[in-house]
């Protein structure tokens, strides 16, 4: 089976450096950024299989670019990594498109789960 293709998004790279980590021997990191503005380009440009982002990101909305993505590239999956466990968050998540939500607490436990299932289902995955 192919690599997934992942895109990464957090403001804080300490996030993001040990995502890419735990990823890395089974996905293809194909970018990593820090703010909203350049999730949505770079996911555009490179059209990856799934894009994980952080809920807020330093100049907009993490969920109003998972809303951009997932109009403007419906085949590209969202994962939603964050340190909020909000429900309210949750079900916005999930009504801009996310296909999956995990918390930052939890990275090791769900989020390689949370990218295979968005990557391999094209399903959104079930809410609580």
């Amino acid at each position: 089976m192919a690599r997934v293709r992942v895109l990464l998004a957090d403001d804080y790279s300490g996030n993001l450096t040990g995502v890419q980590r735990l990823l890395g021997s089974w996905c293809e990191v194909v970018g990593v950024v820090s703010s909203g503005e350049a999730v949505v380009e770079t996911a555009r440009k490179l059209a990856p299989d799934v894009v994980v982002m952080d809920a807020t990101l330093r100049d907009s909305d993490g969920i109003e670019a998972c809303r951009r993505i997932s109009h403007e590239l419906p085949r590209t999956r969202i994962v939603i990594f964050t340190g909020f466990d909000d429900p309210a968050l949750r079900r916005r998540a999930f009504a801009a498109g996310a296909s999956a939500f995990v918390l930052k607490h939890r990275v090791a436990e769900e989020l390689a789960t949370a990218i295979r299932y968005a990557a391999l289902s094209g399903a959104t995955a079930p809410q609580d």
